[in-house]
């Protein structure tokens, strides 16, 4: 008898592991602010035991033995041998952090084993035990003491990098204050020049930190990168020394703890799919297939006769397309609550390391959209809800001397509007200073003067690559990452971001998302001999001008005036070099569209229509290009281009600067 291959299941336990610790995460939660529910400790004792039963199964000995233990702490608690206390739930919490490292590491073959996680293990036994020896020096004890005596981290960002506002070399001075540095590029992967594009990453970088720093320090400069870059950080042991004796320590609850971000970024190639949208599918298809039958007869031509049955059939086939195309694109369809449910433990945590009293209101939790869209915008919104903790709650007694409860509200909430999806981030803290914002922004030259300037326009100077009005850095903010980056991130998903704020009442930032990057709405345009098609969530309007509302400008640059303003016009076809015949202004549209909220005119030669384009990857089948965002097939079998409104707009950026 063959014996059975188990490496094959170990990404479904991964995956199943994974949602076993959300759910444990959330039990916690909900026991650590006094919730009296059997049922919510059974879901933690069955998440580790489940886990532990699995990782036996398929050799995973350092986790399985972990959460044995955990289990047993859950199973004293469960039989009433032990109360649910706050030291508990802090203590299950981290191991649930614990497991997620080990497991992370075992499915990449390394050894899941760590100095940290025997360390908590040592915690979590002391506590089954009921020993009092302190659990830090028991670990000690146990074994001779490593000293870190520097880092050997290896940095590859992926090539669009560059495009989400990161910068390498800023990363490499926040390195250096922490000790020396030796940095070596590896250029193995630069292309020809003809063949570079300015805002792909292709360089690598090994870096040698000779300073015995904690990891949570040297990894916490790469936050931002997290799932965009292959990064190895490993540490560089100096030879042990014995330990002579124990030496008692203070309980590890008493010691700080580093606030732990939800995996925000993380990508699974997989999704979980009802049942019933499953045979929703094969019905479909069946349908399908009895409509492809009546059609079939029509092989050897058509009679008068049969006219009113060929259009019948047609007009089913449309019907039954259609229904497939929707029953399909709901299986990529997820509820938010996938990114929501992480972020009541960043809550909690944030609020214990500021001594800042926190309730998080979220709603709207079952909106569905896109999976991709899904997974991308956790980033910015770990970023937005650390932001309105950090900066926009006040400390408790300052919120009592402002006449408020001495508890701040944090608010996430989703719903649909249009064809798209609403993301609210809301607090009631002390709002915007407009005064420290305007003061920043002409301290770095980016404003002359805050005279006349609106509060919506304070507001959005955040969004500079680089803004910061933080007294200092910390490890929360203040690092001149942040804002801008949110923006990005949110634009290259086709969507925009809104501030509302009132000084002493709060801020709220309004995310607007497509609800799918698969399918778009678009206007489909002629230039030249070829076909574009304009993402309809990106145009303002459509004109035709006139050539008296024309001027140009130095470099062979054009203006035209849309209402009270001059905008430029950018024409596709010199951009992407289209074959043709080159019209004069007035012989065709100015489509006004907008991204990275800047405006411009796409001067196309004529529009055909509006439609629906199922978005199909240009640089997976042949090679990234500036200003174009995905093709698109037509109906007469051609292919269409899809024009990126953000590229076209940076690259008028890049041009005017020049």
């Amino acid at each position: 008898m063959s014996k059975v291959d188990l490496a094959q299941f170990h990404k479904a336990f991964y995956e199943e592991s994974l949602d076993g610790l959300d759910a444990m995460e959330q039990a916690l939660l909900a026991l650590d602010e006094g919730a009296e529910d059997p049922e919510l400790i059974n879901v933690v004792f069955r998440a580790a035991h489940s886990i532990k039963g699995g990782a036996a199964t398929f050799g995973f000995t350092d986790v399985a033995a972990f959460t044995h233990v955990a289990e047993n702490l859950m199973d004293e608690v469960r039989s009433g041998r032990r109360p649910m206390a706050k030291a508990v739930v802090e203590l299950l919490l981290r191991s649930g952090d614990t497991v997620r490292d080990m497991l992370s590491l075992s499915m990449t073959g390394q050894p899941a084993a760590t100095a940290e996680s025997q360390a908590l293990l040592a915690e979590l036994s002391a506590m089954v035990s009921g020993h009092a020896v302190a659990p830090v020096a028991v670990a000690k004890a146990a074994a001779p003491t490593e000293a870190i005596e520097g880092w050997d981290i290896a940095f590859r960002p992926f090539d669009y990098l560059l495009k989400s506002g990161n910068d390498p070399a800023r990363m490499f001075r926040e390195l250096e204050a922490l000790g020396p540095l030796a940095v070596t590029c590896d250029a193995s992967k630069l292309p020809a020049l003809a063949e570079m594009d300015a805002e792909s990453s292709y360089l690598g970088w090994t870096l040698r930190l000779d300073a015995g720093a904690k990891r949570a320090a040297v990894e916490g400069v790469f936050d931002w990168v997290d799932g965009d870059c292959d990064l190895t950080v490993t540490p560089r042991i100096a030879a042990p020394a014995p330990v002579a004796e124990v030496v008692a320590a203070a309980p590890a609850a008493a010691a700080p703890r580093a606030v732990r971000d939800p995996a925000a970024n993380s990508e699974s190639s997989s999704v979980r799919v009802g049942i019933e949208k499953i045979d929703t599918l094969i019905n479909l298809v069946g349908e399908l297939v009895i409509t492809q039958s009546m059609l079939s007869q029509f092989n050897d031509g058509v009679d008068a006769s049969q006219l009113e049955m060929l259009r019948h059939g047609l007009a089913q086939l449309g019907r039954h397309t259609r229904e497939l195309q929707e029953s399909v694109m709901s299986i990529r369809m997820l509820p938010i609550s996938t990114v929501f449910n992480r972020f009541p433990r960043l809550v909690r945590d944030l609020a214990q390391k500021l001594d800042k009293k926190v309730v998080l209101d979220m709603r709207g939790e079952t909106t569905e959209l896109d999976k991709t869209v899904l997974e991308k915008i956790g980033d910015p919104l770990v970023h937005l809800v650390r932001n309105a903790i950090d900066h926009g709650l006040e400390m408790p007694d300052k919120r009592l001397a402002a006449g408020k409860g001495d508890t701040g509200t944090l608010r996430l909430e989703a719903f649909h509007r249009g064809g798209s999806i609403v993301v609210e981030v809301a607090d009631n803290g002390a709002g915007l200073n407009r005064d420290a914002i305007v003061a920043k922004a002409i301290q770095r030259g980016i404003i002359a003067t805050g005279e006349g300037m609106s509060d919506e326009a304070v507001a959005d100077l955040i969004f500079e690559a680089g803004f910061s009005t933080a007294a200092a850095t910390t490890d929360l903010s203040g690092r001149g990452v942040g804002m801008d980056v949110v923006r990005r991130n949110v634009m290259d998903l086709g969507g925009t971001v809104a501030i509302r704020s009132v000084q002493g009442s709060g801020t709220t930032f309004t995310i607007t998302l497509p609800l799918t990057l698969a399918i778009i709405d678009g206007l489909t345009a002629a230039v030249g001999e070829e076909i574009y098609i304009v993402p309809l969530v990106s145009i303002i309007e459509s004109v035709q001008v006139k050539p008296d509302t024309v001027r140009s400008v130095a470099g062979g640059g054009e203006l035209f005036r849309f209402r009270d303003n001059w905008l430029p016009i950018v024409r596709l076809f010199d951009v992407f070099g289209c074959a043709g015949q080159r019209r004069a202004v007035d012989e065709g549209i100015v489509i006004v569209v907008e991204g990275e909220g800047t405006r411009i005119g796409l001067f196309v030669d004529e529009l055909i229509g509006q439609q629906q384009a199922v978005v199909k990857s240009l640089e997976a089948n042949y090679r990234r290009v500036t200003g174009i965002s995905g093709a698109t097939i037509l109906a007469d079998g051609s292919v269409a281009l899809i024009a990126d409104v953000t590229g076209l707009v940076r690259m008028q950026a890049r041009r005017k600067a020049a």
